[in-house]
């Protein structure tokens, strides 16, 4: 790609600070770094172009997302490759969100930029969700080919998907694989050719994606246009052709990898005591020794096929740097939404506010993003898609109801007291550093203390502070935000 002059403005920055970001970024965009004038302005600093040459903007980015299935924050534990490449050589969010954790609405949160309320697909299936729910003409891919970008997709999809329903708006190159594919046997849409892929070691579904997005991006990278590339994973969904507790399935090469490897047990893992809690989860049995071990199975599991995850982020980057597009590509990863593994005796699944299903890994590489960085701003799945449209100067079709991620990676103090909604069809809660309040279809309520330092500190959301009158003031106010945020829209959403 050409190399254009790297001209940025940036504001509230120490002189010393501001060269410090703007060379970091002129580098890892390989572009052209010109001798500046600069002009000290109050608030900002502003560099000038010598006599008669004209501004220009940084090259558009290629933008590859990687995005698991259920994959949790902690999952990240072993998954050496995309720590490494993405996480150190890029900037890791600690504190991201799925605002509806379920993996249709999420899916289409991400395609859309908008909560749930908004794009109006609210299960993975009718009548409240699935494919059809979602306007597939309205949509990031779309956007993203009105700017110029030649945009491909590998693997699933929303669910409901099927193979005959043929390539969805706004792919120029369709990889996909209907809802359920497993592991195995299975057929992908390769545009409009389907192709059978069978049961022999070479067929697992996670490795064929892989040598798939290799093939792409060699492909993509001779065109002159930018790239937006989806990989979307199955991986550590569970697979309900496997005997016995449904567990996902590892390549072979991982199988037994982590037969060793202890269950963790936070304070809320088979809670003693749920008296506090709303009626669907206070009526849970307790786990049984049985229970456990299958959770135990499931969790080893897990773990195992995300290796093959993590080969495949490398066989990726390794593949951009190969083909001279490492430095001008961002890469996200993420995943949908988090899993329970027992936590409040929950013994599987995700649809809860707790934050074992809503809080998942978000990790981005390049386009300005800082390296080797970890923010704690409050961010949610709402902002993926604004973060793209910025980086590729994409005008959006919806409102968005997040905001791009750039600034608040460069800035830590930047939306340090934000506020976002958490939802499903049964509850809505607003969720910021400090708390998260709940507000329950049948009428009741959850308030968890996430205050660190504080002597009510309750990460692992034990004590329901909701009836405690010391929190009065707290909870009005919270639910007050929680009124606006509920049916809320575009900039009405993004509560700083």
């Amino acid at each position: 790609m050409q190399s254009p002059q790297c001209i940025l403005v940036l504001q509230n920055r120490s002189v010393l600070n501001v060269w410090t970001k703007i060379t970091a970024a002129c580098k890892a965009r390989s572009v052209t770094f010109l001798s500046l004038l600069t002009v000290i302005l109050p608030g900002a600093l502003v560099f000038s172009t010598p006599s008669g040459l004209v501004a220009q903007t940084a090259t558009r980015p290629n933008i590859i997302v990687i995005m698991t299935d259920d994959q949790r924050l902690d999952d990240l534990q072993v998954m050496t490759k995309t720590k490494n490449l993405i996480g150190d050589a890029g900037t890791t969010f600690n504190t991201f969100f799925a605002s509806f954790p379920l993996c249709c609405p999420s899916r289409a949160t991400f395609l859309t930029g908008q909560y749930a309320h908004n794009h109006g697909v609210l299960g993975n299936s009718p009548p409240l969700g699935g494919i059809g729910k979602l306007n597939q003409n309205n949509t990031l891919p779309l956007w993203l080919q009105t700017a110029g970008y030649v945009t491909s997709h590998i693997g699933i999809y929303v669910n409901g998907y099927t193979n005959s329903m043929g390539i969805p708006p706004g792919w120029n190159d369709w990889q996909g694989l209907p809802t359920g594919a497993q592991s195995y046997d299975y057929n992908l849409n390769d545009n409009g050719r389907i192709v059978h892929y069978g049961t022999a070691p070479q067929d697992y579904q996670t490795d064929v994606l892989a040598n798939r997005a290799v093939a792409t991006i060699r492909r993509l990278a001779s065109n002159q246009q930018p790239f937006f590339l989806n990989i979307w994973v199955r991986v550590p969904h569970t697979e309900e052709s496997v005997s016995g507790f449904p567990n996902p399935r590892p390549a072979p090469r991982h199988v037994g990898t982590f037969n060793n490897k202890a269950l963790p047990r936070p304070p809320s893992f088979n809670e003693a005591d749920l008296s506090d809690k709303p009626a669907g989860i206070r009526n849970l049995p307790l786990l049984t020794a049985t229970d456990i071990k299958a959770i135990t199975n499931r969790y080893r599991s897990r773990l195992a096929t995300l290796l093959a995850v993590d080969d495949l982020v490398g066989a990726v980057v390794n593949k951009l740097d190969n083909v001279g597009e490492l430095d001008s590509t961002v890469i996200i990863f993420t995943s949908d939404n988090g899993f329970f593994q027992g936590e409040h005796r929950i013994k599987a699944g995700k649809d809860q506010v707790y934050e074992e299903a809503v809080r998942v890994p978000l990790l981005i590489r390049g386009g300005g993003f800082p390296q080797g960085a970890t923010r704690e701003q409050i961010v949610a799945n709402i902002d993926l898609a604004p973060t793209i449209v910025g980086l590729a100067n994409a005008t959006p079709g919806r409102l968005q109801d997040g905001r791009s991620l750039l600034p608040i990676a460069l800035d830590p103090s930047l939306a340090a007291t934000r506020d976002i909604l958490l939802e499903t069809p049964g509850f809505k809660a607003v969720r910021n550093k400090k708390f998260v309040y709940v507000e329950y279809k049948g009428g009741a309520q959850e308030l968890y203390d996430f205050r660190n330092g504080t002597p009510n500190y309750d990460p692992y959301q034990l004590q329901n502070r909701q009836a405690n009158p010391a929190y009065a003031g707290d909870k009005s106010q919270l639910a007050a935000t929680l009124s606006q945020l509920r049916s809320c829209s575009g900039e009405g959403c993004q509560r700083q």
